[in-house]
């Protein structure tokens, strides 16, 4: 029996992101991982608070608040064994465990530039960590050592099947059964008047 996991790539529209952009030229400048369609269960490695982009490190990330209000995405989705499934679900609890241990790996973004090994025990940024996931499937591997991983080549790697392209927000109201406009207007109710 086949598991599902979905690699979201996101574009947020930060200063980071765009910075990052800047350098890689793709739209898409954020790479995920989810276990279930609805993205209830993804996970990253980013800022722990939307304001502050130092403070970063292992995250499971809400696909409807803070940064991915307004990002567009592409949603990847590969079929795995139970048991590579397991493997990468174990490894993530494991990391949920001792969250407090991992870093957000900038130094290593450098590395990517630079292309060269730049790898740090307990830090990883956002595609290097998919990567490493991956890695846990045989039939995922990438060709590319995860510290040199990109969001882009995630849209390359042939296992990887394009479930959805455009607006976050509607494809996980879409899935979770919730109507994107009845969201947005229970929202304006909690606003004061200007």
């Amino acid at each position: 029996m086949e598991k599902t996991i979905y690699i979201v790539l996101t574009n947020t529209g930060t200063l980071f992101s765009k910075a990052i952009g800047m350098y890689t030229r793709k739209d898409m400048n954020h790479a995920s991982i989810a276990f279930d369609e609805e993205l209830n269960e993804m996970y990253s490695f980013g800022r722990k608070n939307k304001h502050n982009p130092f403070n970063a490190g292992f995250i499971r990330e809400e696909p409807t608040e803070g940064l991915f209000t307004h990002a567009s995405c592409a949603i990847y989705k590969c079929e795995v064994t139970c048991k590579e499934y397991n493997r990468m679900r174990n490894k993530i609890r494991h990391m949920e465990q001792d969250r407090e241990l991992y870093k957000y790996n900038l130094i290593g973004l450098f590395g990517v530039a630079m292309n060269i090994k730049i790898e740090r025990e307990y830090a990883f940024f956002c595609s290097q960590f998919v990567a490493t996931m991956m890695n846990e499937c045989k039939s995922m591997q990438l060709q590319i050592a995860p510290y040199l991983v990109q969001p882009h080549h995630f849209e390359q790697h042939s296992s990887l099947n394009l479930l959805y392209k455009g607006k976050l927000q509607t494809y996980v109201y879409n899935k979770r059964g919730v109507e994107e406009s009845v969201q947005k207007n229970n929202w304006r109710r909690f606003a004061f008047p200007i």
